[in-house]
């Protein structure tokens, strides 16, 4: 009887030499991945809150104990920002849930190939319904923050412009952001825990450079920093677009949002080739 199971032959030979058939594998791969992404994301879910006692709660004191913070420093006279164009809460708040939306995603494919390191190692499955899944997770997380914002726009009366539209593009440009990194860090992370250690310092140190809880500054060496900041002009133009309605970093936003698309289709390939090597090396 003819066998018609499908064979994975591996030979030496670089994928790169046959790129045509590399994207079809990736674009099959992600297209295969989707049931099992949708599994370990439902279970991922579970696993994050079953042990809490205050369950979903987590996914909204953080932010909201954060901005309180920022707002008490802020009214004490301990940090002056200077004008926002907006009341400082719901300045502090937005740009608070837009930043843990991009470190949601940059910590997503590292943290989730690190917690299925044994299955990694031990069955042949697509390797970006980890990546599908992480996505889902900082969608789902998100979503549910958004709680947050509805009711801070109620009590401060906030009209919400035209662009509110275009937040949606934001949102999706941060998470390429996040994701885009947090790929090119998986290869190096699954061989060394530093990187895992190294990034939870890194992103803490980045947050205080960006845009978040202060404007944009316009002196040295604060506004260099900022210019230099990939995703200073992502936050910026979101929550402009979100409560202004005035941009004013949109030429900066859309250099950037063209850059990533262009670096997490290099990132997604890294990821494809590596992951095979690196998890016979783990595993060995």
């Amino acid at each position: 009887m003819k066998n018609s199971a499908p064979q994975t032959i591996y030979t030496p030979e670089s994928q790169l030499l046959h790129p045509a058939r590399l994207l079809q594998k990736m674009y099959r791969d992600l297209k295969n991945s989707r049931e099992l992404a949708w599994r370990l994301f439902v279970r991922n879910l579970k696993a994050r809150y079953r042990q809490t006692f205050l369950g979903y709660l987590w996914a909204f004191l953080p932010p909201i104990l954060t901005t309180l913070l920022w707002v008490f420093l802020n009214s004490q006279k301990i940090l002056s920002v200077g004008d926002t164009g907006m009341p400082y809460p719901v300045y502090v708040m937005t740009g608070i849930l837009l930043w843990q939306v991009f470190v949601d995603a940059l910590n997503s494919p590292l943290r989730l190939v690190l917690s299925s390191r044994h299955m990694l190692v031990k069955v042949n499955f697509p390797r970006e319904a980890l990546i599908l899944a992480g996505l889902g997770e900082v969608l789902f997380n998100f979503l549910i923050r958004i709680v947050i914002l509805i009711a801070l726009f109620l009590w401060f009366q906030i009209q919400l412009p035209f662009t509110i539209v275009f937040v949606p593009f934001g949102i999706m440009m941060l998470i390429t952001a996040g994701i885009t990194l947090g790929l090119l860090l998986v290869p190096f992370g699954l061989l060394y825990g530093d990187i895992q250690q190294g990034l939870t310092l890194i992103t803490s140190l980045w947050f205080f450079v960006t845009p978040i809880v202060y404007p944009t500054p316009t002196s040295l060496p604060g506004n260099l920093i900022a210019k230099l900041n990939p995703i200073a002009p992502l936050l910026v133009t979101t929550r402009e677009w979100m409560v202004t309605g005035i941009t004013s970093q949109f030429t900066v936003f859309m250099a950037v949002s063209c850059l990533f698309f262009i670096f997490i289709a290099l990132a997604w390939l890294l990821y494809h080739i590596a992951m095979p090597h690196i998890t016979s090396r783990i595993g060995a």
